[in-house]
């Protein structure tokens, strides 16, 4: 009977919950990411040379870095519901803003204010999703999430690159994209008002025996954390050695995250596409990510070795930017890209099982926070690192394989830290 009403129940809040915070986080990304896509023109209207570009991709994470902890810390304190609407309100309005940039000035405090409006999004959807989900589906349930991730890519990409097409009333492409990619995130988020439940004490939409089941469990799985690691404040939480050592790990993610992202569609685009199919190829590496995000979020769940998994991964993913350097603008470079893509999705929801292992409440709070604050480094140093020596050698490989360095060492440092093995249903990391 109580795995019926187990079953029953996380069936019933994953229904509820996943569809709606997967739609939330593509409009996240795509808003986040479209400007990979602006640039195939934007750069030439504006005069933006690669180091300007990539000044304004990585100015982003100053507002970023600077709010995701004291925005996560709010959630905690506000509600879920009333924060991540307001969240996506606000980046909604300054994304679409984007449209009316005339020059380097306008397009970096716009980055910095998109950045400073966004913060605390993914943590407070990772915080939230452990105040739904007990331990044993956590890995799953947030590869379900991250697969928009890779999807932002398969779907985003050809979306960007369509609405591109359109020209007029005074507006050039890339500021119709801007303009019409922005208006959802503000009527989404005005949805989410309505629409988000805060904890499950609060869920009409469960029947009693449902609440009083999950928040049961949760609260003992709470429990068993705190007994064995102890409870963190905030303040402990950040200074935790584990905490800090993800940070670094996540630093490793950001850079090949955002400096393939950022990039990738320029390198396609030197095959000799038009922008329009550059969108439609960019999808393909995608794709495959997807695939490797869903198998290996299901296989974790029942790893004992979470941590070798994640470090094992990015070790991959490093050698596929690697293989993307060394190709280059040429139809080669799908097959090193999307190796790359698969490992590298594959160690998202590796990784965001790790935190909760030993943090609870307001330490989650913090220092799932910080491992996503520091760790959007990678933001700055990727982008930078590929745009300036693309200016100073006129290829992307440097920059590719400085990026495939930084995640190697990251991978390394995941695999050596902490215990080797981890009961699987254990609070230990």
């Amino acid at each position: 009977m109580a795995d019926t009403l187990e079953q029953v129940t996380i069936r019933k809040v994953t229904w509820r919950l996943l569809p709606f915070l997967f739609l939330m986080f593509i409009w996240c990304l795509i808003d986040r990411v479209n400007l990979a896509f602006a640039a195939l023109t934007m750069n030439a209207d504006l005069g933006f040379t690669s180091t300007m570009y990539s000044l304004g991709v990585s100015i982003f994470f100053l507002g970023y870095c600077t709010f995701e902890v004291p925005s996560n810390l709010l959630l905690e304190r506000l509600g879920a519901r009333l924060w991540l609407s307001r969240i996506m309100i606000t980046w909604g309005i300054i994304s679409a803003s984007m449209a009316f940039i005339t020059g380097l000035y306008g397009f970096c405090t716009l980055r910095v204010l998109l950045g400073l409006a966004e913060a605390g999004f993914f943590p407070g959807v990772v915080l939230y999703l452990t105040y739904w989900f007990p331990r044993a589906y956590r890995a799953r349930v947030i590869a379900g999430f991250l697969v928009s991730v890779p999807l932002t890519g398969a779907f985003g990409a050809p979306l960007a690159t369509s609405l591109m097409q359109i020209e007029g009333w005074g507006l050039r492409s890339w500021q119709w994209l801007f303009l019409l990619e922005g208006i959802p995130s503000v009527l989404i988020g005005i949805v989410s008002l309505w629409y988000l439940t805060d904890r499950p004490s609060k869920a009409d939409w469960l029947r009693p025996e449902q609440r009083d089941w999950l928040e049961r469990t949760i609260a003992s799985e709470r429990d068993e954390v705190e007994a064995a690691h102890g409870t963190f404040s905030a303040w402990q939480a950040m200074m935790e050695p584990r905490v800090l050592a993800l940070c670094i790990v996540y630093i490793g993610s950001g850079t090949i995250s955002y400096g393939v992202a950022y990039f990738l569609p320029q390198i396609i685009r030197g095959i000799g596409l038009s922008v329009f199919a550059t969108g439609f190829v960019t999808a393909i590496p995608a794709f495959v990510g997807v695939a490797g995000m869903l198998t290996v979020g299901w296989y974790c769940d029942r790893s004992t070795e979470k941590r070798l998994l994640c470090g094992g991964v990015m070790l991959i993913a490093a050698l596929g930017v690697a293989g993307v350097g060394w190709v280059g603008s040429s139809w080669w470079v799908l097959l090193p890209a999307s190796l790359m893509a698969f490992f590298l999705e594959a160690s998202r929801p590796t990784f965001w099982s790790l935190p909760s292992m030993f943090l609870s409440r307001s330490g989650a709070a913090a220092g799932i926070a910080l491992i996503n604050s520091v760790g959007n480094l990678g933001g700055v140093i990727g982008p930078l690192a590929i745009g300036w020596l693309r200016d100073q050698t006129h290829s992307f490989a440097g920059g590719l394989y400085f990026v495939a360095a930084t995640t190697a060492l990251a991978g390394i440092v995941v695999m050596l830290s902490g215990p080797r093995y981890v009961a699987a249903r254990q609070a230990a990391f």
